[in-house]
């Protein structure tokens, strides 16, 4: 794979308004999950936070620690500009890689699918680090194979859980059941905690 899916190659996607895995606001399965929870003190992050739908959402329903991590400038500049309340000493311009705190919860949605394959275990293993124990991975994965040329990188059920079994409980990994209807059946809803 020659290309560097680096920060300018994201900046230009949002230049170019190329954001096609953007719905136009949080998904529905994570809004479900979202409305069941109780604790807004606990420590959230959403990396690859795009124009940050999810943390909008969990911002207005009164969650404390929510923090979004995204590489392109435009993404952040987007959510600053829709959600000026948002705290923004909780708002990264920066790489998730690099990250060196450590949450109750990480939000997946489009991010591990977007990042080149090659890093899904480095993914994963950088997850787990940053979880506290008992901490939870909750979101959505494509259950599609895209190819290799370009984000979105797609998969299958069985691939991604050669990567998440060993690090964390399945507490659920199955298809969604109330994914918008251009991506019903294609996506898989996970809640993971930490072993």
């Amino acid at each position: 794979m020659d290309t560097k899916f680096d920060k300018t190659y994201w900046e230009s996607r949002w230049q170019e308004g190329q954001t096609g895995w953007d719905i136009g606001g949080p998904s529905l399965p994570l809004i479900e999950y979202f409305d069941q929870l109780h604790d807004k003190e606990q420590k959230i992050l959403i990396p690859g936070c795009g124009n940050g739908w999810e943390a909008e959402y969990l911002h207005n329903l009164g969650f404390k620690n929510v923090f979004i991590i995204d590489l392109a400038p435009s993404a952040i500049a987007n959510f600053l500009r829709r959600v000026p309340d948002f705290p923004e000493d909780h708002v990264i311009l920066g790489d998730f890689f690099q990250l060196e705190e450590f949450y109750d919860m990480v939000v997946e949605q489009t991010f591990f699918c977007a990042i080149d394959p090659s890093l899904r275990r480095q993914y994963v293993m950088k997850v787990w680090n940053m979880l506290d124990q008992g901490g939870k991975l909750v979101g959505l994965l494509f259950d599609e194979d895209f190819g290799r040329e370009h984000p979105p990188f797609g998969g299958k059920k069985n691939d991604y859980l050669e990567y998440f079994e060993p690090w964390f409980r399945i507490k659920y990994f199955d298809t969604a059941y109330n994914s918008i209807p251009p991506r019903m059946g294609r996506e898989i809803f996970m809640n993971l905690v930490k072993r």
